[in-house]
């Protein structure tokens, strides 16, 4: 009886052994495919650390990426995906201090250049559906890298939009004139801004120049005023789109880009691959974007079409498709809390 139970010990010790030795083994093999998947990623994006130490830290957060957006996937009960993309080794406060940037607006100060009427207030032609890409209204995906200015990226795309429907041309214009020469109120290059000041600043400085003439460099520097004397478009005003209204964001999208506001704080936002975004996303606006149409999945799930500045290696193609039409009466991320456009 004693040899009988002793053998069943002995019996259980080999199984516990060769299963931790098993569970080990998976870990290990597991381990060196993420290291494997990370080296590849840092050759594709031509990431370069600066000693093992640092690369061990950015491995770290990699890893914790990659499994967080796997996890996501297979749950497979959102109607978007994530993916591995250039910020895969970053977390997200790192994320949310280098690419966004907007300064959620206080308060509304008086201005002379905008107006307080809503032009498009009684439109009723509204199409279903819109796609400024289509005519020609939308310029390439642009890159902010780790410069917090995304308001000048969404305040130029908004006004290369009115550019092209008020001449008939499609301009790229320059995001580091905005960066390198307004800097005299809220707008702080890198360290953040507001579109609505943007357009002040270009009415006030009668136009802007273009892309390649004052090409992006994605760190602050010092005004070039031969350079920006060189404008290219110009604005004559702008105005707010009445806040809280999705509604009067489709009559104002449905006839020139727009500029918005949202919250892109979210994990998920960071990572987003495709689909349609539905993410728990708040209203601490601090990222500034550009809805350049509107349209109605499949599904029947109506969304914005949004213009981002993060390259393309993010979204759809530098874009992310939102949630349009939701409850709370400020959109998906705050989306219909404060947009604006510029008029020609």
């Amino acid at each position: 009886m004693a040899l009988l139970l002793h053998n069943k010990l002995v019996l259980m010790a080999m199984l516990l052994v060769t299963l931790w030795a098993s569970q080990s083994w998976s870990r290990s093999l597991h381990e060196a495919s993420m290291e494997l998947r990370h080296k590849t990623w840092m050759t594709q994006y031509g990431r370069v650390y600066k000693g093992n130490v640092e690369k061990e830290k950015r491995f770290k957060i990699f890893k914790e990426n990659v499994e967080f957006i796997e996890s996501f996937n297979n749950n497979g009960n959102k109607p978007y995906k994530l993916g591995i993309n250039a910020f895969t080794d970053l977390t997200n406060e790192e994320f949310r201090a280098s690419h966004n940037g907007y300064t959620m607006s206080m308060s509304s100060h008086q201005s002379s250049y905008r107006t307080k009427s809503f032009r498009y207030e009684n439109v009723t032609a509204v199409p279903p559906s819109l796609d400024w890409r289509t005519k020609g209204a939308v310029t390439h995906i642009k890159d902010q890298g780790q410069c917090g200015c995304c308001w000048a990226f969404s305040a130029v795309a908004a006004m290369e939009g009115i550019t092209k429907l008020s001449t008939g041309t499609l301009i790229s214009l320059s995001e580091q004139e905005l960066v390198d020469c307004d800097t005299s109120g809220m707008d702080q290059g890198c360290e953040g801004g507001l579109m609505d000041d943007a357009f002040e600043f270009i009415i006030e400085n009668n136009g802007l120049t273009t892309e390649a003439n004052y090409p992006y460099e994605g760190v602050d520097g010092s005004c070039n005023t031969r350079k920006a004397a060189n404008h290219a478009a110009k604005i004559t005003g702008y105005e707010n789109v009445p806040a809280y209204d999705e509604e009067a964001l489709r009559k104002a999208v449905a006839n020139q880009p727009v500029s918005v506001a949202i919250d892109a704080g979210e994990s998920a936002f960071q990572h987003y691959s495709s689909g349609i975004f539905t993410g728990d996303c708040g209203t601490e606006l601090d990222h500034g974007v550009t809805v350049v149409g509107y349209g109605t999945s499949d599904d029947g799930t109506k969304y914005w079409l949004v213009k981002n500045s993060w390259g393309t290696s993010w979204g759809e193609d530098g874009y992310i498709r939102m949630e349009r039409d939701i409850d709370a009466k400020e959109g998906l991320c705050g989306i219909a809390m404060e947009p604006s456009y510029p008029t020609a």
